[in-house]
């Protein structure tokens, strides 16, 4: 793969991996650096800069110093960058997907579906820049009047993961800049050179110096402890693991900082007894292979009615078998290697603990043998209730399916998890699908389809899978303050 385009994206000296902090690309403050590694070798890409306290205070101080400036900037102006922003990234569309394959491993065609996905949030949050009202009524007694203003919350700080490298940092960035916030960012260690790829081609669109600060690091708790520790952070988003929401959760309590948290996931997708199978079949692809299933929102438990189960599992474990496993970049690959050996560990202990107790392997493909972290596509029926694939996240390319005759006891054992961030439904019926979308506990439902995700609507959960929402009108809400000014009127 020739990388030498990313070194020199819009400009910027990638090759070096250094922070972006106030508009320049510098060293950590100590001097630390920390290998990213391609999960198709094993074998480190570069070298970044390892970013600390020092770099974290630094950068806060240069969101500080932005924030009036760009709170003041008309609307149309931030809207227009953003929109520069947009055409810059689908214009480097296919060195941004060579970056992420690199670091992140997923197919090269998931990488180019990343990409757009996250441009389209320039797009759509450009737009929603210039929409930011303002409201002026009377009062419904009478003698003066509201004024109801909507204003910056001010400065952001956002942690995004490594499984979507380029959209998870720009959901988080795009709203917060057209609210007029300035961004701290602390990408995942996995996967930092897309986020400064991003930052790279934001500068490149003319955003001023000190708004996007991106901070790559492998001492994750000592920034973010830096940037929760300082009430001058007014807003943090995170998406990752519950376990760490719930950490992360604590320390913003010390200073009430305003929160949002996308977090785990343990989708169940569900084919009733009518369900169209081979459109059910192409969606349970979608819903559980993009991404190769390390995504929050893919397909976990499968809930398949007993009188499709042998179809739906004979077609879906053919198209399972017949995944194209191997290097990312290579022609004709559908399924990448996983992030890590520990990811590969996981879920080679999941499948394990589920055969122990009686399942079986009725699909899978094939893996790499060599270096690289490779699981193989693989289906597992007669998987028992107890089976911990069923209760953990999965965050892989395995699907347990179990069955169902009786609406109300699966609609039960699929809500059965503290988790509610999406849910599939696949039914031939309108009224059933709903009905089941509706009595299923999740933030998101996919009816008769497999891919959720859409910059202009709300992404988030219920249960212990988050708080608030990012995406749609409600993604730019979560960076804006109301104020109430009551204004003295009297009655003519």
């Amino acid at each position: 793969m020739n990388l030498a385009g990313i070194d020199t994206l819009a400009g910027a000296p990638l090759a070096d991996g250094d922070v972006f902090l106030g508009g320049h690309w510098l060293p950590a403050v100590d001097g630390r650096t920390y290998p990213v590694y391609d999960p198709a070798t094993g074998e480190p890409v570069r070298w970044v800069s390892d970013a600390g306290a020092g770099d974290a205070h630094a950068a806060l101080a240069a969101a500080e110093k932005a924030a009036a400036g760009w709170r003041a900037t008309p609307p149309r102006r931030r809207s227009e960058i953003l929109h520069d922003t947009f055409r810059l990234m689908t214009e480097h569309r296919g060195t941004l997907a060579d970056l992420i394959v690199r670091e992140n491993g997923k197919a090269r065609r998931d990488a180019l579906a990343e990409v757009g996905y996250a441009a389209e949030f320039f797009r759509w949050f450009a737009e929603e820049a210039v929409r930011i009202g303002s409201s002026f009524g009377d009062a419904p007694g009478g003698g003066f009047r509201h004024v109801v203003r909507r204003h910056p919350v001010g400065v952001t700080a956002f942690v995004t993961p490594w499984n979507f490298p380029a959209a998870m940092a720009t959901r988080k960035i795009a709203p917060a800049l057209a609210a007029g916030c300035p961004v701290l960012l602390k990408p995942a260690p996995e996967t930092p050179l897309t986020a400064l790829a991003v930052a790279a081609l934001l500068a490149a669109a003319g955003l001023p110096d000190g708004l996007l600060n991106v901070l790559p690091t492998d001492r994750a708790p000592e920034v973010v402890s830096a940037w929760l520790g300082d009430e001058r952070v007014r807003k943090f988003s995170f998406t990752g693991s519950t376990a760490t929401g719930k950490v992360l959760l604590g320390q913003a309590a010390a200073n009430v900082v305003n929160v949002t948290m996308e977090l785990g996931g343990n989708a169940p997708f569900v084919v009733c007894a009518d369900a169209d199978v081979d459109a059910a079949v192409r969606g349970a692809m979608d819903a559980k292979m993009r991404g190769g299933g390390e995504v929050c929102i893919a397909a976990n438990r499968f809930y398949v009615h007993e009188a499709v189960a042998a179809e739906f599992t004979a077609k879906f474990g053919a198209a399972m078998a017949a995944v194209h496993t191997g290097p990312g970049a290579q022609e004709g690959v559908t399924l990448g290697p996983m992030i890590n050996r520990a990811a590969v560990d996981k879920i080679r202990s999941l499948v394990d603990d589920a055969l122990d107790r009686g399942a079986r392997i009725a699909a899978q493909g094939t893996a790499p043998r060599g270096p690289g972290f490779y699981h193989p596509a693989t289906v597992l029926t007669d998987v028992p209730d107890d089976a911990r694939i069923l209760h953990e996240e999965v965050f892989g390319p395995v699907a347990p399916l179990t069955t169902f005759a009786d609406e109300d006891e699966m609609v039960a054992r699929a809500n059965a998890t503290v988790h509610g961030l999406a849910a599939y439904v696949y039914s031939r019926d309108a009224g059933r699908a709903l009905r089941l979308g509706e009595r299923l506990e999740a933030g998101m439902v996919g009816v008769n389809r497999g891919l959720l995700s859409d910059p202009a609507a709300p992404f988030g959960g219920v249960k212990q899978s988050g708080l608030g929402r990012e995406g749609g009108r409600e993604g730019i809400e979560a960076f804006l303050e109301t104020q109430y000014i009551a204004l003295d009127w009297p009655t003519a």
